[in-house]
């Protein structure tokens, strides 16, 4: 009996570590994957706290899931991964790394589990009434998706832009200094077609 008591411990943490592509998804996963995937460029998802609130303007979609914010964070991560459409960038407010455990009991554990639910992408901290206007503006010419966690812990949200998937700023930036100085040749030879004809 003695040889037996450490394995039933051992099983137990062995299931508890099904983090694997086997696991069974969360019931919102499919609603949450048709609502992304709709998305492209210059849309923003935003995982929002439960005090979130709810845009009455047009261009904002509002939904509630029953998940907490890094679960649901992770969630979109992988399925934004897989992506040849779209590729996201990540904010947070700059106010998450103020706020401390004594004041949001839950909040230091939060931190961490975002940080895994972020797979390493670069994370831009901005103010949160500035993210919450700058999303809310964008929503004026297109779509926004929020989704509301159950996560009741203040400046928790994540604010996901997205931009494109394969072409990126730095390739427009190009093509149109290319499309500027290809105009100006064009004008350059105009102008050298005048002067010889006079």
């Amino acid at each position: 009996m003695k040889s037996t008591a450490w394995f039933f411990p051992l099983i137990l943490l062995l299931g508890g570590c099904g983090s694997g592509p086997d696991r069974t998804p969360p019931p919102w996963a499919g609603t949450v994957e048709r609502e992304v995937d709709t998305l492209g460029i210059q849309n923003w998802i935003i995982v929002a706290e439960s005090s979130f609130p709810v845009a009455s303007r047009s261009g904002v979609r509002t939904l509630v899931v029953d998940g907490e914010i890094p679960e649901i964070v992770d969630f979109i991560v992988n399925h934004l991964e897989k992506s040849e459409t779209v590729t996201p960038s990540f904010n947070t407010a700059r106010e998450l790394s103020f706020v401390s455990n004594d004041r949001a009991p839950g909040i230091d554990y939060l931190r961490k589990q975002l940080n895994g639910a972020l797979h390493g992408h670069q994370v831009r901290q901005m103010d949160n009434r500035s993210l919450t206007l700058l999303a809310h503006s964008d929503a004026s010419r297109y779509a926004v998706l929020v989704l509301k966690s159950k996560t009741a812990l203040p400046y928790s949200s994540v604010f996901i832009e997205l931009d494109s998937g394969y072409w990126d700023r730095e390739s427009e930036d190009r093509l149109r200094q290319e499309m500027k100085a290809a105009q100006e040749r064009a004008r350059q030879q105009q102008i050298e077609a005048n002067e010889t004809n006079n």
